[in-house]
Order: C-alpha cells, then sequence, then structure tokens
C-alpha cells in the first residue's frame, strides 16, 4: 500500500513539474544576473524558516504530551509541504503526513492530526497580522484595489473557519463530525458540475474528525500554551519576509519597509486565496502589478517576483521531495 501511494505522489510530482516547467526555467535563469552574496544569504533564511517551523512542530507537539527529535520534524514539515502543493486538498494531505508517520512511530494518530492543525491555524493567525500592517500601507498609499480587499476578506473567512472547526472539536467530536460531513457534501455539490465526481470522500472526512477531536481534547484545558508556538510562527514569518528584502537587494532593486511588507502579504495571499495549487500562474501574474503598485518599475517587479517564487516556493517543494523520499525509506 505504501508503495503504491508513493508511486501515486511521484506521478502527481512529475505532472505538477512538467505543468510548470515554463514557469522553472524562467526562475533559474533571473538568478543569473544576481548578486549571489545576497541569494546565499536569502538561502539561509529560508533553511531558518524551515527549522522555526519544524520547531513550532515540536512545541506542538510537546504539548499533546509527544516527542519526537527536531531532525524527523523537519523532514516531515517539508513533506507535509511537498504534499499539499503536488496533491492539493486544503491541508488536508500535509495533515495526512504527520497521522500516517504518528502510526508508524507507534504515537496516537488524533494528537498529530491536531498538532498539524494547530500549527496550519497558528500560521494562518501570523500570516493575518502581516496581512493588516500590508493592507495598512496600501491604504496609506492609496493602493488597496477591490481584489486585494474581496481576497483579504476570502483569508479571513478561512482563518475565522478554521478556528471555529478547533473550537468545535476540542469540545465535541460527534458535532465536528456531523459538521465536516455537511461541509463536504457541500464541496461536492458545488464541484460535481465540473469535475463530474466527488471531490472529497465523506468516510474520509468522518474519520478525520474522529481522529483530530481525540487530539483537540488534549490541549482543550492549556490553550494559553499556545502563546509560544503562535510567536515561533510569527517569527516564521519575519523569516519570509527577511527572503524578500534579500532578494530586492539580490537584485539591486530600491525598496522600502512598507514596500517589503506589502509585497509579502500580497505574495502569501495570492498563494492561499488562489485557484491553482500554490497560485501557480497567479503569483506571477499579480504580484508584478502589485508590486508595480507600489512604484516598482515593471521588469524589476517580475524579477524580484521569479526570484523569490524560486526561493519560497521551488526551492522548498524540491527539499519537500527529497523529505519525503527519505520518509518512505525509514
Amino acid at each position: 500500500m505504501r508503495k503504491l501511494l508513493f508511486l501515486l505522489i511521484t506521478f502527481l510530482a512529475f505532472s505538477f513539474f512538467i505543468l510548470s516547467f515554463g514557469e522553472l526555467e524562467k526562475v533559474l535563469s533571473t538568478f543569473e544576473h544576481s548578486d549571489w552574496r545576497f541569494i546565499l544569504l536569502a538561502m539561509a533564511a529560508v533553511t531558518s524558516w524551515v527549522i522555526v517551523e519544524a520547531y513550532t512542530y515540536r512545541k506542538l507537539y510537546l504539548l499533546m504530551d509527544m516527542q519526537e527529535s527536531l531532525r524527523h520534524l523537519t523532514l516531515l514539515a517539508m513533506a507535509a509541504n511537498f504534499i499539499n502543493v503536488v496533491a492539493p486538498t486544503g491541508g488536508i494531505g500535509g495533515i495526512a503526513v504527520f497521522t500516517d508517520d504518528a502510526q508508524k512511530r507507534g504515537l496516537p494518530r488524533g494528537r498529530a492530526a491536531a498538532a498539524a492543525a494547530w500549527f496550519l491555524f497558528l500560521d494562518y493567525g501570523a500570516f493575518m497580522c502581516v496581512l493588516a500592517l500590508g493592507i495598512l500601507v496600501l491604504f496609506r498609499r492609496n493602493n488597496l484595489d477591490a481584489g486585494e480587499i474581496f481576497a483579504s476578506t476570502v483569508m479571513a473567512l478561512i482563518f475565522s473557519g478554521l478556528g471555529i472547526l478547533l473550537y468545535i472539536g476540542s469540545r465535541s467530536g460527534p458535532r465536528l463530525e456531523r459538521v465536516l460531513g455537511r461541509l463536504t457534501r457541500l464541496v461536492n455539490r458545488i464541484l460535481r458540475p465540473f469535475i463530474r465526481r466527488d471531490y472529497l470522500r465523506e468516510a474520509r472526512a468522518h474519520e478525520f474528525a474522529q481522529e483530530i477531536a481525540e487530539g483537540l481534547s488534549v490541549l482543550h484545558t492549556s490553550q494559553r500554551r499556545l502563546l509560544t508556538p503562535f510567536l515561533l510562527a510569527l517569527g516564521g514569518k519575519g523569516l519570509q519576509t527577511l527572503v524578500l528584502m534579500l532578494t530586492f537587494l539580490g537584485f539591486g532593486v530600491e525598496f522600502s519597509t512598507g514596500t517589503v511588507i506589502a509585497g509579502f502579504s500580497l505574495f502569501y495571499l495570492f498563494l492561499i486565496v488562489s485557484p491553482t495549487p500554490s497560485g501557480v500562474g497567479i503569483v506571477e501574474t499579480l504580484l508584478p502589478l502589485a508590486l508595480v503598485s507600489l512604484r516598482i518599475p515593471w521588469e524589476q517587479a517580475v524579477i524580484v517576483t521569479l526570484a523569490y517564487r524560486g526561493l519560497t516556493f521551488w526551492l522548498p517543494i524540491a527539499l519537500g521531495g527529497l523529505a519525503f523520499r527519505l520518509l518512505q525509506k525509514e
């Protein structure tokens, strides 16, 4: 079964890279004209960001009374990111990486699922803080348009919806099952006319609800202890913003602090609120336009977008694929 799953993921990854080859080729050619001192510093910041993510997971695992090494959680975090891109399922695929690994290592699946779900919520919460600053910058510069307001509203609804689900699950497993069952049927009803099949399996939704509710109940009385993981998630967003600043420096593009904050906010917003997996094609189209509105010349806006995309998307995807392969061998 595991071999079949690996072959399926490999096929999906191969298909994803083939479909995105044009973008990847542009990204690689962009770095030929960069100052590699700043690009290497940006790569170091990306590495630090990945380690901070793993440390956040480690804190959440400890809150769930589970012990796991930082090295192993780093591999899991990278592999989950890889799975979420090549097989997009709204984050459920990434959570499954943690639950399957927990089962293999004799840890409670429900607690691993809850830790991964809390990570997603805290990560979105940290981004909402940065997004608020970005929206403020755009508003003060009179650059806030209807599309950005709409995407920000969708992001706020996603964050709130996830928070509500976690709240329900921490108090009643059966109620979470009913809610996820209804959501699954709603999503399938909406998408069935377009894909002519059910996008989500209701049985899997019920199983997932049972698993995660068990884990959420562990943290029900100690949610104040989530402050440290939240601060770590906020630090991760700071490192991603730093990568964008170093990208500007690497290509000699003038910038201000407000431009970097607003640019990162829009980049990550388009990454999440996108009809394509991880915003492929959408980010490359919309982010240069957003940077131009922040007074960055068009050619430089395109270069910065492609380079930043390479550092924060393609590099982690490559590392995630390697991590997934290493986990399969363990």
